[in-house]
């Protein structure tokens, strides 16, 4: 079906290709029977594949990566595609039109989306609302950043106020400091400004979890465009502020493998096939340098279960997919989780840490949950 579509989506400007898609995904979900259909050709052709680990129970380990719904307006047809769990967002505090436009540039030889958005949200207020109502076929993350003039000794402020609004909707809640959209988000990854933002987060979370009775993870986004240093020192401060999980990664200001493609010269973050082995590497160092002790949910370049498998055998525990589903459609989910479970079996695994644990010869580590 999506064959049929996709050079109608890929005749439109990528913007427009997308708020088009969600908006008929949206009305198109409303008609009697849609949800039915779509569930039938979609969510109930992927295989069962089940990972319990940060206190959820999920159906496969493959969700969607956030920046697909900005504003939790399409959870319901999302879900229905058949993904493990759906990261929303970014959502920022206040509404931010973000980047002027044209502001997103497909370079399809590469299967890679070049973005500059800049965190274009419509604010915590709309977002709620529509999350109050979300269809949850699956859990649900929320992913939370700081408004472009928020200056950068506030920032903590923006991540508080958003992680108690969405706190009670969310099954994690993930702190995104790593676009390369927002002039200094990324310095929040430092040593100092992680060390100043974490415990507070960490402090909040645990009083939000007394005030609610539920206690909700907390996950921490990062950049591949990270020495092995600076993923080392980003390592320890997530084991020492007892953060849940660890996002790997976000977009790349680096151009790989992508020679002289239209568009390669634009300004922004780099997404697609050119960002796996960036991301892979990344995923590998956090590997590492925490031992296993810490989730770490797999992003950047995924386009086949190859590509998963190898994400798995780095480190990940749970996956993400974005520009593979504009290029290749929902089916891909398919054929992921399928590859996926192809893979354990051969191995004569239980799970991906036995995989992982008889590949290297190590004791394996579990998967986690709290």
């Amino acid at each position: 079906m999506y064959r049929l579509i996709r050079p109608l989506l890929f005749s439109l400007d990528p913007e427009r290709a997308h708020d088009f898609t969600l908006a008929a995904l949206r009305h198109g979900y409303r008609l009697p029977g849609a949800a039915r259909l779509l569930r039938g050709v979609y969510a109930h052709r992927v295989p069962p594949l089940p990972v319990r680990i940060l206190g959820m129970e999920l159906d496969n380990p493959v969700g969607l990566a956030a920046g697909l719904d900005k504003n939790a307006a399409c959870t319901g047809p999302l879900a229905d595609l058949g993904f493990g769990f759906i990261e929303l967002g970014t959502v920022t505090p206040r509404a931010q039109a973000g980047n002027p436009k044209k502001r997103m540039f497909r370079i399809p030889e590469h299967e890679a989306i070049i973005n500059r958005m800049g965190f274009n949200s419509g604010g915590l207020e709309p977002f709620l609302r529509n999350l109050r109502k979300a269809h949850r076929s699956c859990p649900l993350g929320v992913n939370i950043g700081k408004n472009r003039d928020t200056p950068a000794q506030r920032a903590t402020d923006d991540y508080v106020l958003s992680l108690r609004a969405v706190y009670p909707f969310a099954d994690y809640v993930t702190v995104n400091i790593s676009s390369p959209n927002t002039p200094g988000l990324r310095a929040l990854q430092d040593q100092d400004s992680l060390a100043a933002l974490l415990p507070v987060l960490k402090s909040e979370q645990e009083s939000l979890a007394r005030t609610h009775g539920r206690y909700v993870p907390l996950a921490v986004k990062i950049a591949p465009d990270l020495s092995d240093t600076q993923i080392g020192t980003i390592a320890r401060q997530l084991l020492e502020h007892r953060i849940d999980a660890v996002i790997a990664t976000n977009t790349t200001l680096a151009r790989p493998q992508l020679g002289n493609a239209a568009s390669a010269g634009e300004a922004g973050g780099l997404s697609g096939r050119p960002l796996r082995p960036l991301s892979t590497h990344v995923i590998g160092e956090l590997y590492r340098s925490t031992g296993g002790r810490i989730p770490i949910i797999g992003v950047g370049g995924i386009s086949d279960a190859g590509d998963a498998w190898e994400k798995i055998l780095a480190g990940a525990d749970l996956l993400q997919i974005y520009t593979a589903l504009i290029y290749r459609g929902p089916a891909v989910l398919r054929d992921i989780v399928s590859g996926l479970r192809a893979r354990l079996a051969a191995a004569g695994a239980a799970s991906f840490a036995e995989a992982r644990a008889a590949r290297s010869g190590r004791t394996p580590v579990g998967e986690t949950s709290r």
